[in-house]
């Protein structure tokens, strides 16, 4: 399905969709070598149907930033938790496109597999173009963990039932942790050592960090000041 007749869905629809992708999933070992990395991110407004997506790319492992590509879309699709994929993917597909040179794996400010029906935007979006993608949320959306210890890169396995979804992972000391999943063509193990190769002194790994900075650059240059300001600086 073409990302921009989204909004076209009802709810019922999107999770039948979701359903429908899920079979297509791959967590699995990414066996070729990671040379660039990019991070992306929306800024928007509940309330406002425009929506502020970036990308930026950078060098892999000395996280050297490459290039970045911005796109401004509006989208009808409601914010509803559990599909906001079908209201952000569109203008990330937009911005994704304007990358003249794609990188060779992609965090994403969301959920991967740690969604109730394992479609997080990560997860969709690596459906959507084949890279191997990644979800580093800042808040838990799903699956259950104890607390990990108050020391960097900490970790706390996230279970749904039985099933391993995600990790817990604290970033900076006496900071909340952050939300490591697997989202496409990459497995869990492999997500989480590279978002600590990515944490640079901030509670979020870079590529997210310079991604949601510049989203909201891009949203102030066109004049909307609201801006979600959601830790990046802890």
């Amino acid at each position: 399905m073409d990302p921009h007749g989204y909004e076209h869905l009802t709810p019922a629809e999107a999770i039948a969709y979701q359903n429908q992708l899920r079979q297509k999933i791959n967590i699995c070992e990414l066996t070729t070598p990671i040379k660039t990395i990019a991070g992306a991110d929306i800024s928007f407004d509940k309330n406002s149907d425009i929506l502020y997506a970036g990308i930026v790319v950078f060098r892999y492992p000395d996280m050297q930033v490459i290039t970045t590509a911005t796109a401004i879309s509006h989208t009808s699709f409601p914010y509803i938790s559990g599909l906001l994929a079908f209201r952000e993917v569109p203008a990330l597909f937009n911005a994704w496109n304007n990358l003249y040179s794609k990188p060779d794996i992609l965090v994403l400010d969301g959920q991967g597999i740690a969604h109730e029906r394992r479609m997080g935007i990560a997860t969709h979006f690596g459906l959507l173009t084949g890279v191997p993608t990644i979800g580093s949320a800042k808040s838990r959306l799903y699956g259950k963990y104890i607390e990990p210890a108050d020391k960097l890169f900490a970790e706390s396995p996230m279970y749904d039932n039985n099933e391993l979804v995600g990790i817990a992972l604290r970033s900076k000391p006496r900071c909340k942790p952050i939300y490591i999943s697997p989202g496409h063509n990459i497995n869990m193990q492999q997500s989480v050592d590279v978002i600590k190769n990515c944490i640079r002194g901030y509670r979020i790994p870079e590529p997210t960090r310079q991604a949601h900075l510049l989203v909201n650059k891009i949203r102030i240059e066109n004049g909307d000041n609201r801006t979600k300001q959601m830790g990046l600086f802890d």
